[in-house]
C-alpha cells in the first residue's frame, strides 16, 4: 500500500470548534438563553424574600428563612423532578412547575408575612418545591441538540460559566427593583422571569420532542451506581468550595472594613468562571473526558492555596479569578462523564442529583464558612478542602483507557476524544 494511500486513510485533525459555530446551531441560542432567563430567579428569590419580609414590617431572621426554605426547597427537590422529567418528558413537568412556582411568588405579594407567617411560609416552600427543572433538563437537551461531543463541551463549558453571573447579576436586579418599586415589584418581576424563560425553553421544538430513551429493566439507578456516587460527593465537595468563598467574602468585608467586598469577591469569582468557560470551550484540549475532569479538578483544588497568605482586599478580588477560571472545566468534565456512564433512561435524573450535590455542599460550606468567619486562616483554608476533598474522591477512580459498559466507571470511554 503507498504512502499515499496510508495517508488518505488517516483521520484528519478535527477543527477547532467555536463558541460562535456551537451558538449558530439550530435551537442553541434560544435553549441557553432561555435557561439562564428561566434561572436567574435562583438568584433573585432568596434577595427579594428577605427585602419582601423586612419592608413589610417582619424581622430579617423571618426573611432570611424564607430565602434559605426557597433555596433548600428547590434543591431537594431536583431528584423527583428529574426522575419525572425521565418519565413524562418536560412539557408535562416543567410547564405545570413553572406556573406554580411563579403563581405562589405572585400570591405571596399579596400576604402579609408579619401577620400571615404560616401562610407566606408555605406558599415559599411550595414556590421553591417547584422550580422549574430547566438545568437538568437543558443537560439532558444537548445530546440530542449537539450530537457531536466537541460540541457539547462547548455548549456545557459555555453553559457552566455562565451560570455564576445569575447570582451576581439575580441579587443586584432584586435590590435596584426593591428599592425604586418596592419590594413586592421584586417579586412580580422574579416570577415573570421565571416564567418567560421557561416558556422559552419548554416551546422549542427539542424540548416538546424529547423523550428519555427507555430505561432497562435491569439497569441500576443513580443512588446504586458506585461511580455515580462518587460522582456526587466530589460535587458536594465542589460546592463547600463555592459556599465556603461566599462566607469568605463576609469576612474580609468586616476585617477591612470594606462593605464591597462582599460583592467583589463573589463577583470576580463568577467573572473568572465566566472567562474559564469561554477559553475551554474555544480550542479543543488533549485527553479525554475523565482526563479533563481529573485534570479541572486538580487545578481547581490548587488555585485555592494562595488564599491561604491571608491577601488584602485587591489581591483577594484578583485572586479568587484562578479557581474560578478551572470550574467550568471540571463541572463540564463532571457532566460529561454522567452522560457517559449513567443508566440508560435515567440521565435527567442523574443531573438532577449533581445539581442537589452541588446545592447541598454550598449549603454546607455557607454555614461552616459562617461558623469560621471570626477565624481568618480557618475561613481561608475551608475552599481549599472542599476542592481538596472532590480531588481525592475522584482520585479513587483513576482514569483507565477501556471501552464498555456505560456504568462501568470513569475510566469507561476515557479515552473517546471530545
Amino acid at each position: 500500500m503507498s504512502q499515499t494511500t496510508l495517508t488518505s486513510h488517516r483521520a484528519a485533525p478535527s477543527p477547532p470548534i467555536s463558541l460562535t459555530d456551537v451558538m449558530a446551531a439550530p435551537h442553541v441560542t434560544r435553549l441557553l438563553a432561555g435557561t439562564l432567563l428561566g434561572r436567574l430567579p435562583n438568584g433573585m428569590a432568596p434577595a427579594a424574600l428577605v427585602l419582601f419580609v423586612t419592608g413589610s414590617g417582619g424581622g430579617v431572621t423571618f426573611g432570611g428563612l424564607l430565602s434559605a426554605l426557597y433555596i433548600l426547597a428547590s434543591a431537594l427537590s431536583q431528584p423527583v423532578k428529574g426522575f419525572l422529567l425521565d418519565r413524562h418528558g418536560q412539557t408535562r413537568v416543567s410547564g405545570p412547575a413553572a406556573l406554580i412556582n411563579s403563581a405562589s411568588l405572585l400570591i405571596l405579594t399579596t400576604v402579609s408575612a408579619r401577620s400571615q407567617p404560616v401562610l407566606a411560609t408555605a406558599l415559599v416552600a411550595l414556590a421553591g418545591a417547584c422550580t422549574p427543572p430547566l438545568e437538568a433538563g437543558l443537560r439532558a437537551l444537548w445530546s440530542k441538540v449537539l450530537p457531536d461531543p466537541g460540541q457539547r463541551r462547548v455548549a456545557l463549558a459555555a453553559d457552566t460559566g455562565s451560570q455564576g453571573l445569575l447570582f451576581v447579576v439575580g441579587p443586584v436586579l432584586a435590590a435596584f427593583l426593591a428599592s425604586q418599586h418596592g419590594p413586592g415589584t421584586a417579586l412580580a418581576a422574579t416570577a415573570a422571569t421565571g416564567i418567560t424563560g421557561s416558556l422559552i425553553v419548554l416551546t422549542s421544538a427539542p424540548s416538546r420532542h424529547w423523550r428519555s430513551p427507555a430505561r432497562h429493566p435491569g439497569a441500576r439507578s443513580t443512588l446504586h451506581n458506585a461511580t455515580l456516587l462518587r460522582l456526587l460527593l466530589a460535587l458536594a465537595g465542589v460546592g463547600v468550595a463555592n459556599g465556603a468563598v461566599t462566607v469568605w467574602a463576609v469576612g474580609m468585608a468586616e476585617q477591612h472594613a470594606t462593605a464591597m467586598l462582599i460583592g467583589l469577591i463573589p463577583g470576580a469569582y463568577a467573572a473568572g468562571s465566566l472567562i474559564g468557560g469561554l477559553l475551554y470551550g474555544r480550542r479543543p484540549w488533549p485527553g479525554g473526558t475523565t482526563a479533563h475532569l481529573l485534570a479541572g479538578t486538580a487545578a481547581f483544588t490548587i488555585a485555592w492555596l494562595p488564599l491561604l497568605t491571608l491577601p488584602g482586599p485587591h489581591l483577594a478580588v484578583a485572586l479568587v479569578l484562578l479557581p474560578g477560571l478551572f470550574l467550568p472545566v471540571l463541572i463540564t468534565g463532571a457532566f460529561l462523564t454522567a452522560d457517559r456512564i449513567a443508566p440508560a433512561g435515567n440521565l435527567t435524573e442523574t443531573c438532577a442529583w449533581m445539581i442537589l450535590a452541588l446545592g447541598v455542599g454550598t449549603a454546607s460550606g455557607t454555614a461552616v464558612g459562617g461558623a469560621l468567619v471570626a477565624h481568618p486562616l480557618a475561613a481561608a483554608t475551608l475552599p481549599l478542602a472542599g476542592a481538596a476533598a472532590a480531588l481525592a474522591v475522584l482520585a479513587t477512580a483513576p482514569p483507565r483507557p477501556l471501552r464498555g459498559r456505560r456504568d462501568r466507571g470513569f475510566g469507561a470511554d476515557s479515552a473517546a476524544p471530545d
